[in-house]
C-alpha cells in the first residue's frame, strides 16, 4: 500500500513538473524576444517599425522597417491556405466517407503521411529545380521565383496535415446520425452537407489551423524560392521575403540595430501566429457550445 502510494506521488510530481516547465519554455522564448528588441523599437518606434518599408543597412544611416516581411508572410501564408483548403477537402471526403476503410482510401492514407514526413529541404529543392522552371516557362515570373512559387510548394507542404486531420474528424461522425439520414431519404450531398460538415466542422477548422501554423513558421523552402528582395510584393507574381526567411538570411551577419531588428520581427511572427491560433481556438469554441 505504501509502495503504491509513494509511486502515485511520485507520478503526480513527474506530471506537475513537465505541465510547469513547458508554460516557463515558453515564457523564456517570449522574454528572450522582447529583451533582444527592444532596442529596435525604442529606436524606430513599435507602429513605426511595423509599417515602415525601409531595410537600409548602410551604417549610421540604418532604418529598418517589418512591413514588406508581414505582407510577404501573410500573402504566401493565404494564398497557399485557399489553394490547399479544395484538396484536403477532396482528401479528406475520399478517405473518411466515400472510400473508408476500403484498400484504396489505405494507400492514399499512407502516401499523405509519407508527403508530411518529407524534410522541407526536398521539397525546396523539389520547387526550386522543378517548379521554379515550369513558372518561367509559363511566363508567369521572369526569374521563376516569387510569392506564387513559394506558395505553390507551401500548399504541397500544408496539405498533408489538414488532409490527414480532416479524415479523422470525418470519420469520427457517428454512423447512426448518418443512417437516420438516409433513412429519412437524404442522398450523399445532403448528408455531407447537414451532417457531416456541421458534426466534423470544428475538428476540419482546427486542422486548417494548424496547417496555416506550419505554413507560417516555414523556413528553408520559402527562403529558397521566394527570392529573398527586401522590397514590398506587388502581386503574387513578385519576388520578396517572409518574416521567417529574412532572419534566416541574414542573422548569420547581424550585430547592433539590425540584430535587434530581426529579433523584432521574430516577435511579431511569433505574436502572429499566436493570435491566429486564439482567433481559432475561439472559433472551435464558439461552434462547439452551438452545437
Amino acid at each position: 500500500m505504501l509502495k503504491r502510494l509513494t509511486s502515485d506521488i511520485i507520478f503526480k510530481y513527474i506530471l506537475t513538473t513537465a505541465a510547469i516547465v513547458v508554460p516557463l519554455v515558453c515564457g523564456g522564448i517570449v522574454l528572450a524576444l522582447i529583451s533582444n528588441s527592444i532596442s529596435a523599437f525604442c529606436q524606430f518606434g513599435f507602429f513605426q517599425f511595423m509599417f515602415s518599408t525601409n531595410w537600409c543597412q548602410t551604417p549610421g544611416h540604418e532604418s529598418y522597417g517589418a512591413l514588406p516581411f508581414i505582407v510577404g508572410t501573410l500573402l504566401t501564408t493565404g494564398l497557399a491556405l485557399l489553394l490547399c483548403i479544395p484538396f484536403s477537402l477532396s482528401i479528406a471526403l475520399f478517405n473518411g466517407e466515400y472510400y473508408k476503410g476500403k484498400p484504396i482510401a489505405k494507400v492514399l492514407g499512407t502516401v499523405v503521411d509519407l508527403l508530411a514526413g518529407i524534410p522541407s529541404i526536398i521539397y525546396g529543392l523539389w520547387g526550386f529545380y522543378v517548379l521554379r522552371p515550369i513558372v518561367m516557362a509559363l511566363g508567369l515570373s521572369p526569374q521563376g521565383s516569387g510569392v506564387l512559387t513559394a506558395s505553390l510548394v507551401l500548399t504541397v507542404m500544408i496539405i498533408p496535415y489538414a488532409a490527414s486531420l480532416s479524415t479523422e474528424f470525418i470519420k469520427m461522425v457517428s454512423v447512426r446520425l448518418k443512417e437516420g439520414a438516409y433513412s429519412l431519404g437524404a442522398t450523399r450531398s445532403e448528408v455531407l452537407t447537414r451532417i457531416v460538415f456541421p458534426t466534423a466542422g470544428s475538428g476540419v477548422f482546427s486542422a486548417f489551423i494548424l496547417a496555416v501554423g506550419r505554413a507560417l513558421g516555414e523556413t528553408m523552402t520559402v527562403t529558397m524560392l521566394i527570392g529573398n528582395t527586401n522590397q514590398m510584393p506587388g502581386s503574387i507574381y513578385d519576388t520578396g521575403n517572409s518574416m521567417a526567411s529574412i532572419v534566416a538570411n541574414q542573422f548569420g551577419e547581424a550585430d547592433g540595430l539590425k540584430l535587434s531588428s530581426l529579433f523584432a520581427i521574430a516577435l511579431l511572427l511569433f505574436a502572429i501566429t499566436a493570435i491566429i491560433n486564439i482567433i481559432g481556438k475561439i472559433i472551435i469554441r464558439r461552434n462547439s457550445v452551438k452545437k
